[in-house]
Order: C-alpha cells, then structure tokens, then sequence
C-alpha cells in the first residue's frame, strides 16, 4: 500500500472515509435480486432455450466481474491443478444448478423453483455429516434436517399424490439445490487457501461454467431465429445483476459481517421468488405453498444452529 508524504510545513489532510451503503441496504438489496431471478428465468425461457437463458446469464454474470476485476486491477489464479479444480467448481455451482433451473421452470411455477432452492441449506446439512467429518450432527441440527424435509413434502402435497405437480420440473428444481452444497463441499476440500482473492477465483469460476455452457448449448439447441426483446433483458438482467452483481455483494457483506449474517438472505428469497410470481406472473398459490415453506425455512433455520465449543 503506498502512500505519500506531506511538506513539514503543511498539515496533511485527513483522509476521508470512503461512503459505504449500509449493510442492511445491501442485504435487502441482495435478497430482491436473488428473489427475483426465478421470475427473470421464467421470463427468459419464455423466448429463448434453457441453455441459451443460462449461457446469457454466465456471460453477462461473467462481464460484470470481469469489471470489477479491471477496476481493481486483479487478474485470474494461475496454475493448471487449480483451474481444473475451478472447472469441477464451476459445473456443480453454476453450470449445472443454473441448467437445472432453467429446464424446471418450463414445467413448474417459478415460486416452487424459489422455495425449492430454499432447501439447499437442509441438503447441505445431511452432505457436511458424511463428507466433512469436523460438522458433527447435534440433536438440534438433526431436527432440523428432519422438519426441513416434512416442509419440502408439505409443499409438494405429498399426502395428496403431488396432485398437479410436474415431477420432473420439480426434482429438476430439487437437483439444482442440491448441486450448490455439493460444489462448496468441493470448494472446501480442494480449493481453499489458494492465497488468491474470492473476486478473482469466482471471476475465473464464471469464465469456466460460461464455457463449459458455450459447448454444450450448441449440441442441445438451434441458434435463435429471432431475439425477443423482453427475454432477452430478463437475461441480462439475470446475469449482470443476479450473478454478477449479486456476487459482489454478497462477498461485501461477508466480509463485514460475516458469512453467518450473510448466508440469512437464503430465508428470504423464496419469500420474495413466491410474491414476484404471484403478483406479477399471476402464478396460482395454494395453501400448501406458503405453509410448507415457513416450515421449510424454520428446519433449514435450525441446520445452521452450531452446538457451543466443548459441549
């Protein structure tokens, strides 16, 4: 870090303090955009193919850090060992769940894409107990893991045969929340403490899954015949804000007030996902909907309760 020294004779002066938009501003803010994106996924695939929707989404997402990358003048991880890991990383926590969803919501309203990725703090949970032997299982936790799943069924109607569901859309849904534990499983094991910063390893990550989308998309689906104006901004805005922006800022917010404070946007974004395609989509909500995912939220609420150290 440099700095500059003053004449003797002059009193230099203070340095002011940066303006930093309150956390809670930026909580809410994140919250709103990650609430909103399954209404801009089900926008998007409403003109363009689910890979194309996620393609746009990575390469716009990935423009954005590339942004910030220039701005603070950091460059991409080097070493062919770590980008191979980030490649594994990029599948599970972007190409694949971003694929999944797209592809669910064809068939499934986009309030149920939201609360379905509510449950990715309950598979989480279950994952850490058999693959990260130091998160030990805590009678709390386990009822959580246990009431978190009661409310996944509840919201499904279970008792009721799934009557009116696509059960294909859904466990596409449940999949893609299921990828993203899988991924930070991944990230822990292999990726961290590599000395480089979180902006340049998800900028990296971003590239490879907007690549790896880049081959697969062309396989799968015919270039457009014509670009509908509306999906196509619910695509950009889909990438630039609810995968590049929100990454920004949900990294700001770890860093002041740490992951634990952070990672509580996840409770709010089925609230918001279920409000935006109720009130704008005009998507029917029954009963089951909102109740099953308080019940959903509360188990997932309890996953996180860490037992006291030494008890």
């Amino acid at each position: 870090m440099s700095t500059v020294t003053a004449p003797r004779t002059q009193s230099p002066a203070p340095a002011r303090p940066r303006a930093r938009l309150d956390w809670r501003l930026r909580f809410g803010a994140l919250s709103l955009i990650w609430g909103f994106s399954f209404l801009l996924i089900k926008v998007g695939t409403e003109g363009y193919a689910p890979f194309q929707v996620t393609l746009g989404r990575l390469v716009f997402g990935t423009a954005v850090l590339a942004a910030a990358m220039a701005v603070k003048r950091e460059r991409l991880p080097r070493g062919a060992r770590l980008w191979g890991h980030m490649a594994v990383a990029a599948f599970f926590l972007n190409a694949l769940p971003f694929s999944l969803f797209a592809y669910s919501e064809l068939t499934i309203p986009s309030t149920l894409a939201g609360i379905c990725n509510a449950t990715s703090p309950l598979w989480g949970m279950a994952l850490s107990l058999v693959a990260l032997s130091e998160d030990r299982p805590t009678r709390v936790r386990v009822a959580g893991l246990g009431l978190g799943f009661l409310g996944v069924l509840t919201v499904l109607g279970a008792w009721q045969g799934f009557h009116g569901l696509d059960a294909t859309g859904t466990a596409m849904a449940l999949l893609a929340s299921l990828s993203y534990p899988v991924g930070w499983i991944y990230v822990r094991r292999t990726l961290a403490g590599t000395g480089n910063s979180h902006l340049s390893m998800t900028g990296g990550q971003l590239l490879l899954a907007a690549l790896q989308l880049a081959v697969v998309t062309p396989l799968f689906t015919s270039f457009p015949a014509h670009f509908p104006l509306v999906p196509l901004l619910a695509i950009a805005a889909l990438g630039a804000l609810g995968t590049g922006l929100a990454v920004l800022i949900q990294y700001g917010l770890v860093a002041e007030v740490g992951p634990t404070t952070a990672q509580m946007v996840t409770y709010f974004i089925p609230v918001i996902a279920t409000g935006a395609g109720v009130a704008i989509l005009g998507e029917s909500l029954r009963w089951t909907t909102p109740v099953g995912a308080v019940i959903v939220l509360a188990g997932a609420a309890l996953t996180q309760v860490r037992g006291k150290k030494g008890a």
